[in-house]
């Protein structure tokens, strides 16, 4: 075959485009260029970790935004996600107290014990609500002693949670310190300007009442000034009782509540009957980043939670 005027260009590209990925396989075998390998409880930090770390990590979550992070099996896959980690960020506040601890001990990783700087406790960056202030027990239901651990739905927790972030990421890779800053900042720029703008979106609903089934929601309802008259469940973690409905559907009726929030991960067959009590429309939501496709990241997570409570709530 005869060649053209390209065809010696072309020859010369060759070793060229081999040497680069050689290049970049070598550069992935060294220890000084590999990423750090960091697992997180929940896709909402693991989404963070992403925007601060850029590609200087590699995140990996444990749960996926539909899964309830309360209740995760404890299998041997996700133990061995865990060997591997140079850290690992859970969300705390007892969320993950029933699974997390047998995770970490059946890892096998020294980095990531209990006291050491390869394990992140994320709720220190925040102010919890609902602390009990009285001793706690089972028969108070599933109660968070430490606080209310959805804190992640608040969005102006965000930027104490990258600030920490970027800070301990900083002290296990001090060389690239300035490029998690950077990272940091550029995304609480466009994070704060989106805040901006659903706080304009949220406004005409603010002062609104909802019933939710567990208070999966309070940070979000709290910062947008919406209010939960009640919970589907009669305790935390406890199913309702017929007289817990009957008395939460009289309330609603009286006071003109037609929506019932939840998250998706809860089976509907509670608040259909609530429905079924009053008329209300029931609104089933992930209450997690990754949740449903269109909210892969946290800003597009925050917007479709905006966008779909706004158009619940709307007169």
């Amino acid at each position: 075959m005869r060649g053209d005027g390209n065809s010696t260009s072309y020859r010369c590209r060759l070793p060229v485009a081999f040497f680069g990925i050689a290049l970049l396989l070598l550069l992935g075998a060294v220890p000084g260029y590999a990423a750090m390998k960091v697992v997180t409880t929940t896709e909402d930090i693991a989404s963070l970790v992403r925007e601060v770390g850029g590609n200087h990590v590699v995140a990996a979550s444990l749960t996926r935004g539909y899964q309830d992070p309360h209740f995760v099996q404890a299998k041997p896959s996700l133990m061995v996600t865990l060997h591997d980690a140079d850290l690992l960020i859970y969300q705390g506040l007892d969320l993950e107290v029933g699974w997390l601890p047998l995770l970490i001990q059946g890892a096998r990783n020294s980095k990531i014990r209990f006291g050491e700087p390869g394990l992140l406790d994320m709720s220190l960056a925040v102010d919890p609500i609902q602390i009990p202030t009285g001793p706690v027990d089972r028969s108070m239901g599933d109660v968070h002693p430490f606080g209310n651990p959805h804190y992640t739905l608040d969005p102006e927790n965000i930027k104490p949670m990258v600030f920490l972030l970027a800070d301990h990421l900083a002290k296990l890779d001090p060389e690239h310190e300035s490029e998690f800053e950077s990272n940091r900042d550029r995304f609480m720029e466009r994070f704060q300007e989106k805040l901006k703008q659903w706080k304009r979106i949220m406004e005409p609903v603010k002062g609104a009442r909802l019933v939710t089934y567990h208070r999966t929601w309070d940070y979000f309802l709290q910062r947008f000034g919406i209010e939960s008259i009640g919970t589907v469940e009669v305790k935390p973690g406890v199913q309702p009782t017929p007289v817990h409905l009957a008395q939460l559907a009289e309330k609603m009726n009286s006071q003109k509540v037609t929506i019932i929030l939840q998250a998706s991960y809860y089976r509907l067959r509670f608040s259909e009957l609530l429905a079924g009590k009053t008329g209300a429309r029931i609104l089933s939501l992930p209450p997690g980043v990754g949740g449903v496709p269109e909210a892969r990241t946290t800003i597009d997570f925050f917007d479709f939670l905006v966008h779909q409570i706004y158009g619940a709530l709307q007169p």
